[in-house]
């Protein structure tokens, strides 16, 4: 995953992240990304994205893990992405029970 400023994402681990601290949730700023591109309201997303770039939004969809985004927000993002064509969007990603 690309490294980014810890400081961008303090603000959307604190309001994304809320059961845990933003200093114990930026040690993964793959999920608060993930996090905010699942649930985050407009202008957080669009703040976000401009931060960390379309490039690294990629990266956290391509190796995000089951559950980490609803169907409206796994589609929105291939869309929204250049991965998908209409009609076209990949499964979500599965638990696999062993």
């Amino acid at each position: 995953m690309g490294s980014h400023d810890p400081e961008t994402l303090k603000p959307y681990a604190a309001k994304y992240i809320w059961w845990k601290t933003p200093d114990e949730a930026l040690q993964m700023p793959e999920r608060i990304v993930a996090q905010v591109m699942n649930i985050g309201d407009y202008d957080d997303v669009q703040a976000l994205a401009n931060a960390v770039g379309d490039d690294y939004l990629r990266q956290v969809i391509a190796n995000c893990e089951a559950g980490m985004f609803s169907e409206k927000s796994w589609a929105y993002w291939h869309y929204r992405l250049g991965l998908s064509k209409p009609g076209q969007v990949p499964a979500m990603p599965r638990r696999r029970i062993v």
